[in-house]
């Protein structure tokens, strides 16, 4: 028995997840949260199979959790649900820890494959991904400005692009304005981007922001 947590900040949706999952004969709902600190305190509490992870969930962030969810219980998987565009987002989280990353647009019968896959310890992605990675690597396509981010740049980088002060980026991600700064121009740096205004243009048009 796949033993799963749900975290999600829309309860209906973790309601409706757990309708879908609850009706497979091996897989176990051991709990649901809406958002990140206690999603840390339940997977340390129970450690399941796998949990099930919202990537704009209120918390730490992504990146964070993904770290803290590993060093709290090792051997919990982690499937990233997401609204964003696949390819933007996919191999970053794979490449901080996540074992799988599955689009919200997806079937509930995707979903159920997607745990019983990373429960068995494989790396899950959708076909349409799968194909869009493979054509990358035949191409040899270059990647874009913003993957040459370290993680922590690119978690500033995405508070920038959805129009956040540097002290409000602070607050959230718990840095200082100072510090905020000192990311904003290593972000203008390797991405070559001049303002604020333009760091939001870009993240539009390659769809890292709605």
């Amino acid at each position: 028995m796949i033993r799963l947590v749900l975290a999600d900040d829309h309860a209906l949706l973790r309601q409706g997840l757990a309708s879908l999952l609850e009706k497979c004969d091996d897989i176990e709902v051991v709990g649901d949260v809406g958002d990140g600190a206690a999603a840390l305190e339940m997977v340390a509490a129970c450690r399941p199979d796998v949990i099930v992870l919202d990537i704009s969930m209120p918390g730490p962030g992504l990146l964070r959790m993904l770290q803290q969810l590993h060093a709290r219980s090792p051997g919990t998987r982690v499937l990233v649900l997401s609204t964003h565009a696949e390819d933007q987002y996919a191999i970053r989280a794979l490449r901080a820890g996540a074992d799988g990353y599955l689009n919200k647009q997806q079937s509930g019968e995707d979903l159920a494959r997607a745990v019983r896959h990373i429960a068995a310890g494989r790396k899950f992605v959708s076909p349409e991904l799968a194909e869009r990675l493979a054509a990358d690597l035949t191409q040899g396509a270059a990647g874009l400005p913003h993957e040459a981010l370290s993680n922590r740049e690119f978690q500033v980088f995405l508070s920038l692009a959805r129009g956040l002060s540097a002290r409000q980026t602070g607050a959230a991600l718990s840095l200082s304005p100072k510090t905020v700064h000192t990311y904003r121009a290593r972000i203008f740096e390797k991405t070559g981007l001049k303002s604020d205004a333009e760091i939001v243009g870009y993240a539009i048009r390659n769809q890292l922001v709605d």
